[in-house]
């Protein structure tokens, strides 16, 4: 059994409702490959509630990317069901999932998965292109995501022209667009550096605190996901442990403890000039970071 803090219903946020959005009920997931049969997931039950931001963390192997998956309707489970926003969508068609995942879901991931001939405004517009919307209300809709990451100024963009956090950003935007009831994250940081890795959070927290978005994010870091407000941990495909987060981070406040990226290129060159210094030599040259 799964340990846990607090009661399930004492998971969901003040005043939100308390009938669960996503509802997994006995998932079993088993991947035939031959000879051999892999139990990704064995009897995983959970719930999660409008307006919540969870982190879903495991090592390799552990079923959480299995878990993403089916809660994605990316997949389907080999015996248990999946209820979303009251739907069973475990026996759904593959047509009836695409539906599902175009008028409910968000998608975000670690890649970006950008277009690369294609705009900033372009990229996020692609979904509504999918949902069958007319071009006015596509470019509408476009803008208005771009503005909710800060990102109206780079709607001509190229993704080879922006950052890997803006780039990220405008995966949030291209996810949001849509108007998904929830955002699904598979490692939203984890090509970015420190700082941007909190920008980005500090979004996804606005969109949860602000707008009551519900989040499901995988991580691998423990200090990321201090940013969301209860943690599920797997490993050898079962739910081990259901917990709120304690001392939740504010992306916010830490931003103002950090130091900006020009502070740090400076921090930096000063280091190695004291070093350069203290060898009686220049630095060796080092390869260009990107972002």
């Amino acid at each position: 059994m799964p340990e846990h803090t607090g009661s399930a219903k004492e998971a969901a946020p003040a005043g939100k409702s308390t009938t669960a959005l996503i509802r997994l009920e006995h998932v079993h997931k088993v991947y035939d490959l031959g000879e051999v049969q892999v139990q990704a997931l064995r009897g995983v039950s959970l719930e999660i509630w409008p307006g919540e931001f969870v982190a879903v963390m495991g090592p390799s192997g552990s079923g959480k990317s299995t878990v993403m998956n089916i809660l994605g309707c990316l997949d389907r489970p080999t015996k248990g069901q999946y209820f979303l926003d009251g739907l069973d969508v475990s026996a759904m068609s593959k047509t009836e999932l695409a539906q599902i995942r175009n008028r409910k879901l968000g998608f975000v991931f670690q890649q970006f998965n950008l277009l690369s001939r294609t705009s900033a405004l372009e990229n996020v517009e692609l979904p509504t292109v999918y949902a069958g919307l007319p071009p006015e209300e596509r470019t509408r809709r476009a803008m208005e995501s771009l503005a909710r990451v800060g990102l109206s100024d780079r709607a001509g963009h190229y993704p080879s022209q922006l950052s890997g956090g803006q780039q990220q950003r405008v995966a949030i935007a291209r996810a949001l667009v849509n108007r998904p009831a929830i955002l699904l994250a598979d490692e939203p940081t984890g090509n970015l550096d420190s700082r941007t890795s909190v920008e980005i959070m500090e979004i996804l927290q606005q969109l949860n605190d602000e707008q009551g978005l519900t989040i499901v994010m995988v991580t691998h870091e423990h200090d990321i996901a201090q940013f969301a407000r209860r943690t599920l941990e797997f490993r050898d495909g079962r739910l081990r442990r259901d917990v709120g987060v304690q001392d939740r981070l504010s992306a916010t406040a830490v931003l103002q403890t950090l130091p900006s990226l020009e502070e740090q290129d400076a921090a930096d060159a000063d280091a190695e000039a004291e070093q350069a210094d203290q060898s009686g030599g220049a630095p060796e040259p080092k390869a260009p970071a990107y972002e």
